[in-house]
C-alpha cells in the first residue's frame, strides 16, 4: 500500500515538473480495500494527508468487496469518508481502460 501511494506521488511530481497535470484514481478491491479502511489501513495517516494535499488523486472502494466484508464481519467496514464506493472495482478498471485510461499496478 505504501508503494501505491509512492507511485501516485512520484508520477504526480514527474508530470508537475513537466508543467502537466495528471488525474490518478486508486481503486481498492479484495484485500487491497484495507487501504481505505479506517480501522485496518496500515497507511491511514498518510492516506489522510494525501487526501488533503493531492487533489489530483481520488480513492475508489469496490462495493462488491465492501459487501463481502460486511457479510463476513457482520457490520459494514468503516471506509474513509473521502473514498467513493463503486459497485465493482474490476468493472471500474474496465470502464477506465475503455475510456482511455492507463492501468498501473504496483
Amino acid at each position: 500500500m505504501t508503494k501505491v501511494l509512492n507511485n501516485a506521488l512520484n508520477i504526480t511530481k514527474n508530470y508537475q515538473a513537466a508543467g502537466q497535470e495528471i488525474e490518478i484514481r486508486i481503486i481498492a478491491y479484495n484485500a487491497g480495500l484495507h487501504l481505505l479502511r479506517e480501522d485496518t489501513s496500515p497507511v491511514f495517516d498518510r492516506l489522510a494527508s494525501f487526501n488533503e494535499s493531492m487533489p489530483n488523486v481520488t480513492f475508489i472502494a469496490c462495493g462488491n468487496t465492501v459487501k463481502g466484508m460486511t457479510k463476513k464481519e457482520g457490520t459494514p467496514p468503516p471506509i474513509v469518508d473521502y473514498a467513493e464506493v463503486v459497485p465493482g472495482g474490476i468493472r471500474e478498471l474496465i470502464d477506465l481502460v475503455e475510456a482511455g485510461w492507463i492501468i498501473i499496478r504496483p
